[in-house]
């Protein structure tokens, strides 16, 4: 069985890209090709089941039969699916492996897509959508990890790869959604995607074929290291739960906006039309991040700089969109889709804050599951309160103070330290 936190190089709170290994790396191909491959289609894979399907609710509806309340519950099932199974993932990952994981990962989303593409009534089509997105759910768990694992002294490059990749496959199959229905339907278009997944698939089972045999029976795995088990819980840690806080508020705002940017620039009388291409706009700002902040991060000791600037984005773009969302919603929008560039931040700091992949997937899972929890309420509380006042003020104010949240976790996640000191000294 393939050892849950094989031992890398230690990285220590003053090496930012890490230690020994980071200072000494080797080249990138040298045996770990399979696992590059492997992580990149999967995070490729990890937001197909999301954007696929939501430009065709309304012939997905018409076929079998369901309104804009399932239509609703079919936007809420993929942050909660994420949530759910990244709080879970890392105690599969210390059962039975960071590898079998991403195997089962890419498996469960390829059933999942494949099944719910003939799903003949609306509660098969939810339950086989969960499956899909319980798999990608457990991928996002996994990906930081297995980068720690492989890549201990490349953690920004590769996080700089996957992060982007990760971002590629959100906006193409939004893309070629309706097309791929027109020329076919809805469940061409969506089973289509199968095929990324089977093919995610295929270099984690490789590697666990060539890996069966390799474990010493000493307790060291195949490259002589000891073969770590998490000893603690994420949330023991301030670095875990500032973590959870930097996730959390930025998945809250990301996902409000996604949801609400059209509404607010409708009813200050701008076209569909328009609503359409700004959200398409705060999306494709998400490729900045992604290409930016593994790299900037790796390359200094504190970034909460960082968060700082990303807060002051969320800040001005919102009072834009407030008082004057027709003025100028262009520049409004991008200062907003500049905000969540936290999330590839604190994706990057999941192996910059921890020292080992089993600290690497407790981490993970714990930010992660609490983040994207979280980011369920964001569209949902920014409506209530619309709803409630009539207004957007009260909105903005909810929103506002997220971002407050978002700098007090991001001042304690972006510290120089590391989640396992802190099991260490309970332990003590």
């Amino acid at each position: 069985m393939t050892a849950v936190g094989q031992g890398s190089a230690t990285q220590g709170p003053g090496t930012p890209g890490g230690g020994p290994a980071a200072a000494h790396p080797k080249p990138l191909w040298a045996g770990r090709v399979l696992v590059l491959l492997g992580i990149v289609l999967a995070a490729f894979t990890l937001r197909t089941a999301v954007t696929s399907i939501t430009p065709l609710l309304d012939p997905i509806g018409d076929d079998l039969g369901f309104g804009p309340s399932v239509a609703g519950v079919l936007g809420m099932l993929p942050t909660l699916a994420f949530a759910v199974f990244g709080l879970l993932t890392p105690a599969l990952v210390h059962r039975i492996g960071l590898e079998q994981v991403a195997l089962v990962a890419m498996a469960m989303a390829a059933i999942g897509t494949f099944t719910r593409s003939l799903a003949g009534d609306t509660l098969v089509l939810l339950a086989l959508s969960a499956v899909a997105l319980g798999g990608m759910g457990i991928g996002n768990v996994v990906i930081p990890p297995l980068v720690k694992r492989y890549f201990p002294d490349r953690v920004g490059g590769l996080s700089t790869v996957y992060i982007t990749v990760l971002q590629l496959g959100t906006v193409l199959p939004a893309l070629v959604a309706v097309p791929l229905a027109n020329a076919s339907d809805w469940r061409v278009s969506t089973g289509s995607w199968t095929l990324v997944a089977l093919a995610a698939a295929v270099p984690w089972t490789a590697v666990l074929l060539l890996e069966r045999g390799r474990r010493g029976r000493d307790g060291t795995g195949d490259d002589g290291l000891p073969v770590v088990r998490a000893e603690g819980r994420a949330w023991r840690s301030p670095v875990g739960l500032g973590m959870a806080a930097m996730f959390g508020m930025t998945s809250l705002n990301t996902y409000a906006m996604f949801t609400w940017i059209p509404k607010i620039l409708t009813e200050a009388g701008g076209s569909a039309e328009l609503g359409g291409n700004m959200v398409g706009l705060f999306s494709a700002l998400g490729l900045v991040g992604a290409l930016t902040m593994p790299v900037l991060a790796t390359r200094v000791a504190n970034p909460y700089f960082i968060v700082v600037l990303c807060a002051a984005f969320f800040a001005v773009g919102y009072v834009g969109l407030y008082l004057a969302p027709m003025e100028l919603p262009l520049l409004w929008v991008s200062l907003v889709g500049l905000g969540p560039s936290t999330f590839p931040l604190a994706l990057t700091l999941i192996n910059l804050r921890t020292r080992t992949p089993a600290g690497s997937a407790a981490l993970s899972g714990f930010s992660q599951g609490v983040g994207y929890t979280v980011a369920c309420l964001g569209p949902l509380l920014f409506g209530l309160l619309h709803e409630a006042t009539g207004g957007w003020g009260l909105p903005f104010s909810m929103l506002g103070c997220a971002v407050a949240v978002l700098l007090v976790g991001g001042y304690v996640a972006c510290k120089p330290r590391m989640l396992e000191d802190s099991w260490d000294r309970k332990a003590a």
